[in-house]
């Protein structure tokens, strides 16, 4: 991607259960998100709308791509962090218009019920995020991520720790 495109906003969400595993989704590839295989799981993720509220945004990025809606806000990030797109040939893509994204995380206690989890449901004008999806330790994150994206997946994993107990 060229180093003269903006980054996007964007949110990360770290859900955790009651035991303190992480919610991970195994994901479609997408545009310049180009996903290499065995590196196809990540935690929920989306741009931020303008004028949107950081922890409002990660709930209902969260709503859209799992169906949850019950989640007890656990904590967030103050720092951005950013990472780049790798190189993209592919078709056109909204994420074309933009050299990376720009994030800030917010972790959630999981609350609810694992049976109102549905990764397969449209969002909104988007095909579904994920394909399937599993409760992992948050130390194994940074390995099933893209490694384009795992610098801020070991930023995560430091942050918030605390709730992986």
């Amino acid at each position: 991607m060229s180093d003269s495109l903006p980054y996007r906003p964007n949110v990360g969400i770290a859900l955790f259960n009651a035991v303190g595993l992480v919610f991970t989704g195994r994901s479609h590839s997408a545009g310049p998100e180009v996903i290499t295989p065995g590196h196809d799981w990540q935690m929920p993720q989306g741009g931020i709308d303008a004028d949107e509220e950081i922890v409002a945004a990660a709930r209902r990025e969260l709503a859209e791509e799992t169906g949850i809606t019950q989640a007890e806000l656990l904590g967030a990030t103050e720092e951005w962090w950013s990472y780049d797109f790798p190189p993209y040939d592919g078709p056109p893509h909204r994420l074309c218009a933009f050299r990376g994204q720009r994030q800030r995380w917010v972790a959630f206690r999981f609350t609810g019920d694992e049976g109102a989890i549905d990764v397969g449901r449209p969002n909104g004008d988007e095909p579904p995020e994920f394909a399937e999806w599993r409760w992992r330790p948050l130390s194994q994150t940074p390995e099933l991520i893209v490694p384009f994206k795992r610098p801020v997946y070991e930023k995560v994993v430091a942050a918030f720790a605390r709730y992986a107990t």
